[in-house]
């Protein structure tokens, strides 16, 4: 007999949204930390537009829009003269911007939504080891008491980190490099009459090529931003190599940290106004590697986040990408953990993230050698895709076939939000993430004419029946349509705003998955491709 579902080892961002989303859908999680409190550092800052989206499924948006500031855009400086200003833009129908918030902040949201669902996170406690086979994994802990406990689990998952435990008890590679340059960041205020919410970069460049650079990203607070800049000799960590040979991260206790005057020096070198820094609340010296392992898990055992894949900080893509790990991987496993997942299912989360973890290393590491001009996509792409809006699992193989039919997005594409949805007993339209928020998966089934509304009801019950429970079902009527004698759900695309975005046709089932991605789209709803698609999901 097991004695816990999942065991999760880490509780940064990566690992409380895992065992967030488990214990939500009721499956027992423990989640682990070797460090006996929340470390206080901005580290992981930028939100990015997708992430935002995550949180509202998560049932955690409100709180995040409360503590997050907004993320404008970019000032750029080159050798004192300012040159073309960034203004991070999206498209109108994208519900939500870019956004900065302290890592510390995240994780305290995350810890809070954990508690909501009767978790909470065990500090001071490592993992020792673990031993698995076809039904179990068996873990050996170092709780804080002394001593060691053994337990037994259903699942593993290795959030913790560049230097994580899990990946290296599962002998998985994690091919790559370490950056030469050495680095320090510093959470400080300053005095400057630069626009609030715009980061800013200036750099000093020698023959083309940028000789010192200074990167500050605002933070909530009164002129607060978090700066980053190359740290001075004499506070460099050469010599002191991590033992396991991945250089990643802060420095930790390993020698002096930066002071309020080392920064100082800094800007007054680089900053684009003569400005004092003070209140400096953090700081430390860290170094960036470029490493991805060669798979994702191995049988009962899973790595997600900075213990899958590490790389430089630009574009604010390390974190998000990990939280898109975890909420992957987390549905998936709730589905295994009821029984109720298809042949396939567990092996499709590393089908489907390590190919982006891949684009997200080769593409960071690109832009810090060469800055995000080096992509030829136009503005506008380049924006959606740093927004993280353009990852999808178009081929996978628990998604529908691509088709050519429709003229909107295909399955394995990012599910679009859209308004002017109006329930019966509303007055006042919603918006379609509102509708899918907190939920499993979701068939929406559209019609604009009367007689197409005749087997919805037998479709949304099957595809419940089918997906063991775990399915919502509601009806999308055109505008035109009156109200139907239907058992499910039903709302009205009043402005047709859902027809517009998704090429809705008539008589269509489209099928949204739980992390907000489509799974398929199918005409009529109740031919054979939705049910043959629930069983591959679900099993029989």
């Amino acid at each position: 007999m097991v004695d816990v579902d999942v065991l999760v080892t880490g509780a940064g961002p990566v690992g409380l949204t895992a065992a967030s989303e488990l214990s939500r859908r009721g499956v027992s999680c423990r989640v682990v930390d070797r460090l006996p409190a929340r470390l206080p550092y901005a580290r992981a800052v930028g939100v990015q537009p997708r992430t935002l989206e995550i949180w509202d499924r998560m049932g955690m948006i409100r709180e995040a829009l409360e503590a997050a500031v907004p993320l404008k855009g970019q000032l750029l400086f080159v050798n004192g003269e300012q040159g073309p200003r960034i203004d991070l833009e999206l498209p109108p129908e994208v519900p939500y911007g870019f956004a900065a918030l302290p890592q510390y902040e995240t994780e305290r949201l995350l810890e809070q939504l954990l508690r909501r669902w009767g978790g909470h996170v065990e500090r001071d406690t490592e993992l020792v080891s673990f031993e698995q086979d076809s039904d179990e994994v068996r873990i050996v802990l170092s709780p804080p008491s002394g001593g060691t406990e053994e337990l037994t689990a259903r699942y593993l998952m290795g959030c913790d980190g560049a230097h994580s435990a899990v990946r290296k008890g599962l002998g998985l590679s994690f091919e790559g490099a370490a950056l030469p340059e050495e680095y320090m960041l510093g959470d400080v205020e300053v005095d400057w009459d630069l626009p609030a919410g715009y980061g800013i970069r200036s750099s000093r460049t020698v023959d083309g090529h940028t000789d010192d650079l200074l990167v500050c990203i605002p933070l909530p607070g009164d002129h607060r931003y978090r700066m980053s800049m190359a740290a001075p000799p004499e506070l460099s960590r050469t010599g002191q190599e991590d033992a396991d040979g991945v250089t990643h991260g802060l420095s930790g206790e390993q020698g002096p940290a930066p002071g309020v005057e080392d920064i100082q020096a800094v800007l007054d070198r680089l900053s684009p106004r003569p400005t004092t820094a003070s209140s400096l609340r953090w700081s430390s010296v860290f170094r960036i590697s470029h490493r991805i392992v060669d798979r994702y898990g191995r049988g009962r055992v899973f790595v997600a986040g900075d213990a899958a894949h590490i790389h430089p900080p630009t574009g604010a893509q390390g974190m998000n990408t990990g939280v898109q790990d975890a909420f992957n991987l987390a549905w998936k496993l709730a589905a295994a953990v009821r029984g109720h997942a298809g042949a396939g299912l567990l092996e499709s989360y590393g089908a489907e993230r390590r190919p982006i973890g891949e684009e997200v290393v080769a593409r960071t590491l690109r832009h810090a050698r060469r800055g995000i001009q080096a992509d030829p996509d136009d503005p506008a792409t380049t924006m959606l895709r740093e927004a993280q809006l353009l990852i999808g699992y178009r081929g996978s193989p628990v998604v529908g076939p691509d088709g050519s039919a429709h003229d909107g997005p295909a399955p394995g594409d990012r599910a679009p939000d859209c308004g002017g949805l109006v329930y019966a007993l509303g007055t006042f339209p919603v918006r379609l993430f509102t509708l899918l928020r907190e939920r499993e998966h979701t068939l929406l089934l559209y019609a604009d004419h009367a007689e197409q509304l005749d087997p919805f009801d037998e479709v949304a019950a099957a595809a419940a029946r089918a997906a063991h429970g775990l399915l919502n079902a509601c009806a999308v009527l055109g505008p035109k349509l009156d109200p139907p004698a239907l058992r499910l759900p039903t709302v009205h695309d009043s402005l047709d705003e859902f027809r517009r975005a998704y090429g809705a046709r008539g008589g269509e089932a489209v099928l949204v998955r739980p992390d907000g991605y489509l799974g398929l789209r199918t005409v009529p709803a109740d031919g054979p491709e939705l049910p043959a698609h629930l069983e591959r999901l679900f099993g029989t």
